[in-house]
């Protein structure tokens, strides 16, 4: 593997480090537009997106205590928040643990994993080891993806695209339609 680290490579690894798109932006933009190897961007996308959990996991824990201390409202509004969210998934969490965790961030994101796993106090070390493995499949499936629909383009041009959101539609129309005739 080359690790020439040019303006790509940073890029990819600034997508990656965003809140919206993060590894699922960056990936496809790494192998599609900045033409880099399936490799380099998988690892400087996976990189990036495991930047931000270890500043919000070692921060947000103060951050919040300080807004708590100095102002009513955000006591009043974390309090909230937390007890509502604990209670709502308490369960799951309980029962699943840290794997749940790394269920959410292969879904949803390294980010949104690492406010759950302050919310629900998981310890540190062992919340970003199933981030990590949420990032690495996350990357992995997004690679999958991304290679699927450039095979596609290649060989059967745009169309495709169309002919494939167009069924997409469909199904979800029919489940929709299905679960309000229930």
């Amino acid at each position: 593997m080359n690790f020439n680290i040019g303006i790509e490579e940073l890029n990819t690894f600034l997508i990656a480090m965003t809140p919206i798109g993060g590894l699922q932006a960056a990936l496809p933009i790494a192998l599609t537009v900045y033409n880099l190897s399936i490799l380099s961007a998988y690892f400087f996308s996976v990189l990036g997106s495991l930047v931000p959990p270890i500043f919000i996991l070692l921060t947000i824990g103060a951050f919040s205590q300080y807004l708590s201390q100095k102002s009513f409202f955000f006591n009043r509004f974390f309090q909230w928040l937390f007890n509502k969210t604990r209670t709502n998934h308490q369960k799951k969490i309980e029962k699943w643990k840290e794997w749940t965790l790394m269920i959410f961030v292969v879904v949803t994101g390294a980010w949104t994993g690492s406010l759950i796993a302050f919310v629900f106090n998981m310890p540190t070390k062992r919340a970003l080891l199933f981030i990590t493995l949420g990032v690495m499949i996350a990357g992995i499936i997004v690679t999958i993806f991304t290679l699927t629909g450039l095979l596609l383009y290649l060989h059967f041009g745009w169309q495709i695209f169309l002919g494939l959101l167009f069924l997409i539609g469909l199904i979800l129309w029919y489940f929709k339609f299905k679960k309000k005739s229930r």
